[in-house]
């Protein structure tokens, strides 16, 4: 599998403490938007990433990003 299963079409707003998350790049985890193993054999690899700081993120539900793990409009470009 190369490209990511799209698991929402707009992005999640998310309140999320200081520490290291597994963002879920392959779509197919249950526990969106972060990585629950489901990725296994698909070829994708979650994307890690640290907050220094509690902070409200907006992340990417589409998989299309070119910023992971945030939302940058790409699903407003998608053809589903």
């Amino acid at each position: 599998m190369t490209n990511p299963k799209v698991a929402g079409t707009q992005p999640i707003q998310v309140h999320l403490d200081e520490g290291e998350y597994f963002w879920c790049a392959c779509g197919h985890s249950q526990n969106q938007p972060h990585c629950d193993g489901s990725h296994q054999g698909t070829g994708i690899e979650p994307y890690g990433y640290q907050l220094e700081k509690p902070t409200k993120c907006v992340l990417c539900l589409c998989k299309h990003t070119k910023n992971p793990p945030f939302c940058d409009g790409s699903h407003h470009h998608l053809e589903i």
